[in-house]
């Protein structure tokens, strides 16, 4: 029994004894492991890269990150990026993406959501058709570090409020939610710290704000609401829209309007529209 104890657990052999090592984590194939990294999301596959080498090398497996980039990602490419590397691999592909990438003049950014490959997308309030922009006595651009575009349209006082937009983008199948980024207020900084002037807030709590989005497979939403929370940036709402085919591209036509015109309104940062996948809405109304 001693003998074959022994033999178990080491080697004798010219009076040299060897021990075995147990197998380790690092002894997998390189393939084996990127076949695991596969049913995996990005988040997960950077963390268990940073194990050992055999699950970095695997983690940068084309295949690995073909699944987690959308099925159209090529017309992504070439709507937001143009020209790439003709030697970038699959993850420096998702890497490039998941950059908040912008186009159309500036007035738009597109990105991946880096956690789950999802396709975001914000215009700024310069991409925008905004009634009595380019009027002084209503409107403003100020710069700002509260916004994505680095500046906001600030409207001082007006009496016909309507401000539409259009998108054409070629969306991965999905459902998508749209939002107008809205603060009643001015944020300033002084000493150090945020402060919001809300001397010109009037007029929002009289009629409701109308938000409308069409899109061109004949999807339709209205929905209204009174702006409220001042100080605070806020995600309103506009509507939904489906996407279900990859290789056409979507266009949507949005509005937002407060047309009475017996009173004025007033006081109101207007940043960007948002477009996320619908399973983000409730947390952006939060935010």
């Amino acid at each position: 029994m001693g003998a074959s104890f022994s033999s178990s657990s080491s080697d004798r052999r010219d009076g040299f004894v060897s021990v075995q090592s147990k197998p380790s984590l690092g002894d997998l194939p390189e393939d084996c492991v990127a076949s695991i990294l596969e049913h995996l999301g990005p988040s997960e596959i950077c963390k268990l890269a940073r194990l050992n080498r055999a699950f970095r090398g695997a983690s940068w497996a084309d295949f690995v990150w073909e699944s987690k980039l959308p099925p159209n990602y090529q017309i992504l490419i070439d709507e937001v990026v143009g020209d790439l590397p003709a030697k970038l691999g699959q993850r420096e592909i998702y890497e490039r993406l998941c950059k908040a990438n912008t186009f159309d003049g500036g007035t738009k950014k597109a990105w991946l959501d880096k956690s789950t490959g999802d396709v975001c997308l914000s215009i700024s309030s310069k991409g925008l058709r905004i009634t009595g922009i380019d009027d002084r006595r209503y409107w403003n651009h100020i710069p700002t570090e509260e916004s994505r575009f680095s500046s906001v349209a600030y409207l001082q006082q007006i009496w016909w409020f309507e401000v539409d937009g259009e998108i054409e983008f070629p969306f991965p199948p999905g459902t998508y939610s749209l939002f107008f980024r809205l603060q009643l207020g001015r944020a300033l900084m002084r000493f150090g710290r945020r402060k919001c002037n809300t001397e010109h807030v009037h007029g929002w709590d009289k009629k409701p704000v109308r938000f409308q989005l069409l899109t061109s497979d004949g999807q339709y939403t209205a929905s209204q609401c009174f702006l409220d929370d001042p100080g605070k940036w806020n995600h309103y709402h506009v509507g939904d829209f489906v996407v279900g085919n990859p290789s056409v591209t979507t266009k949507i036509k949005f509005s937002m309007m407060q047309i009475d015109c017996t009173h004025t309104k007033g006081g109101l940062c207007l940043d960007s529209v948002v477009v996320y996948p619908s399973k983000y809405r409730e947390g952006l109304k939060q935010l």
